[in-house]
């Protein structure tokens, strides 16, 4: 009797600690996690694995680092906490500008120091990672030494661009984990407005609608802001823009602006030989920028783009746009002054959906409409027209293994579909094709 007793003990001491993890996880599950393209039982299966997956790295310290953007601020303040909670692993998410990650990635990959253990970047860095040999590629690590702390419902297949994140050696080198596009951004209740309409087409004889072309955006800027200067007593611009010098103004235009221009050669998703940046590229290898050595950064488009940004921001932008950057410039649509914007990143969508602001209406619907940018006087069809790019996990080789494999751990949760479609509905920058079709 004595024995039996002792091992019915021992078994309930054995037990306890899975019921109190399991509390853990059902919390997160109830109170957070929802919804999700998962039921509430394949949640809690998903998070026991990764607690399972966790328990050689309790107690570990791993740094992680992202670019503010609202997507990687709900993971940085609820669900790096959740993995904590639910792993043990410490996990600290730090946010900052997309400039700074890009400069601490470059000084890991050449000091060989390891400063953080885990990244989220954009993937148009993916030439990059391919040529300095810095990183892992994940398609390897997740079958080789990285494969008991690889999920098996990470289901990499329904990722959304995955496409972006494989280098020409055919492996994929990143995890997408946020995605966003640069599309024109306009007022529509403004742009249906009959009276502006009216007024629109007086002048200039055609409908005011969704410009295709750059002509008909400086047509509307113009209208906007020396035609009908003031709605509803406020100040109104047709344009905005930035123009402070940071190294977010470098992407204002390798992000496709010049090929909005016709820069470049026709080839989707780069231009061929000459790909949107300019660049004349020898497989994934830059070779020329200049004209005059085969690129065509100082090309004539490329010149008529400057042009055109440093004219509209002078003209049609509020003067504070001039000292702005790109996370000071991106929510200010959402303000209620700014009738279009030729060149708008979806990543601000969130700062544009949120209730009582001006650009929304009493139900709870917009009053502003996205649509495709309009194109420049050089753009030829088949060129590219707009941009889209994912920011993706990255691991690199100089992080030690062991930080590595909680780093992972930590960067296949905030993807995970446990809590996938709930992130999606806080940032809007849809990564999981079952986030949008299940």
């Amino acid at each position: 009797m004595a024995i039996a007793v002792a091992l019915v003990a021992t078994s309930a001491a054995l037990m306890a600690p899975a019921r109190a993890d399991d509390a853990i996880n059902q919390k997160w599950i109830d109170n957070e996690f929802q919804p999700s393209t998962l039921s509430k039982a394949d949640q809690l299966k998903e998070l026991q694995w990764f607690a399972k997956a966790a328990e050689p790295f309790k107690g570990m310290e791993i740094n992680v680092v992202s670019e503010t953007i609202t997507t990687h601020e709900y993971e940085a303040g609820t669900l790096a906490k959740a993995f904590s909670e639910i792993t043990g692993i410490k996990l600290k998410h730090d946010l900052i500008q997309e400039g700074d990650v890009v400069e601490k990635l470059q000084t890991q990959m050449q000091s060989g120091k390891n400063v953080y253990d885990g990244w989220i970047n954009d993937s148009d860095l993916i030439g990059t990672h391919f040529r300095y040999g810095q990183t892992i590629a994940l398609s390897d690590y997740m079958a080789g030494e990285g494969k008991d702390v690889t999920s098996p419902t990470l289901d990499i297949n329904d990722f959304i661009g995955r496409s972006f994140t494989t280098a020409p050696d055919k492996k994929l080198y990143q995890l997408p984990d946020q995605q966003f596009a640069n599309l024109y951004w306009f007022r529509y209740d403004w742009f249906t407005n009959p009276d502006y309409k009216a007024k629109f087409k007086a002048k200039y004889g055609y409908e005011l609608g969704v410009p295709v072309n750059w002509s008909a955006y400086e047509d509307i800027a113009e209208f906007f802001t020396n035609d009908i200067k003031e709605i509803n007593g406020v100040k109104v611009y047709g344009h905005m823009d930035y123009g402070k010098k940071d190294p977010s103004l470098g992407w204002r235009f390798t992000d496709a602006w010049l090929s909005m221009a016709g820069n470049g050669d026709k080839g989707i998703p780069n231009g061929l030989p000459v790909d949107e940046w300019g660049v004349r590229m020898e497989g994934c290898r830059p070779v020329g920028s200049s004209v005059e050595r085969g690129g065509d950064t100082n090309g004539p488009a490329a010149v008529y783009s400057i042009v055109k940004y440093l004219d509209w921001l002078k003209k049609y932008a509020p003067p504070q746009a001039q000292g702005m950057t790109f996370s000071e410039a991106g929510p200010v649509p959402a303000q209620g002054n700014i009738a279009q914007q030729i060149f708008w990143y979806t990543a601000f969508t969130a700062d544009m959906v949120k209730p009582g602001i001006a650009v929304m209406n009493a139900d709870g619907t917009p009053k502003w409409r996205m649509a495709p940018s309009p194109h420049g006087a050089y753009w030829k069809e088949g060129m590219k027209l707009g941009y889209q790019d994912a920011g993706s996990v990255t691991l690199l080789k100089s992080t030690p293994p062991d930080r590595r494999k909680a780093a992972w751990l930590y960067l296949q949760f905030i993807v995970s579909k446990t809590v996938s479609l709930k992130k999606s509905h806080v940032g809007l920058t849809f990564i999981r094709e079952s986030d949008i079709w299940d």
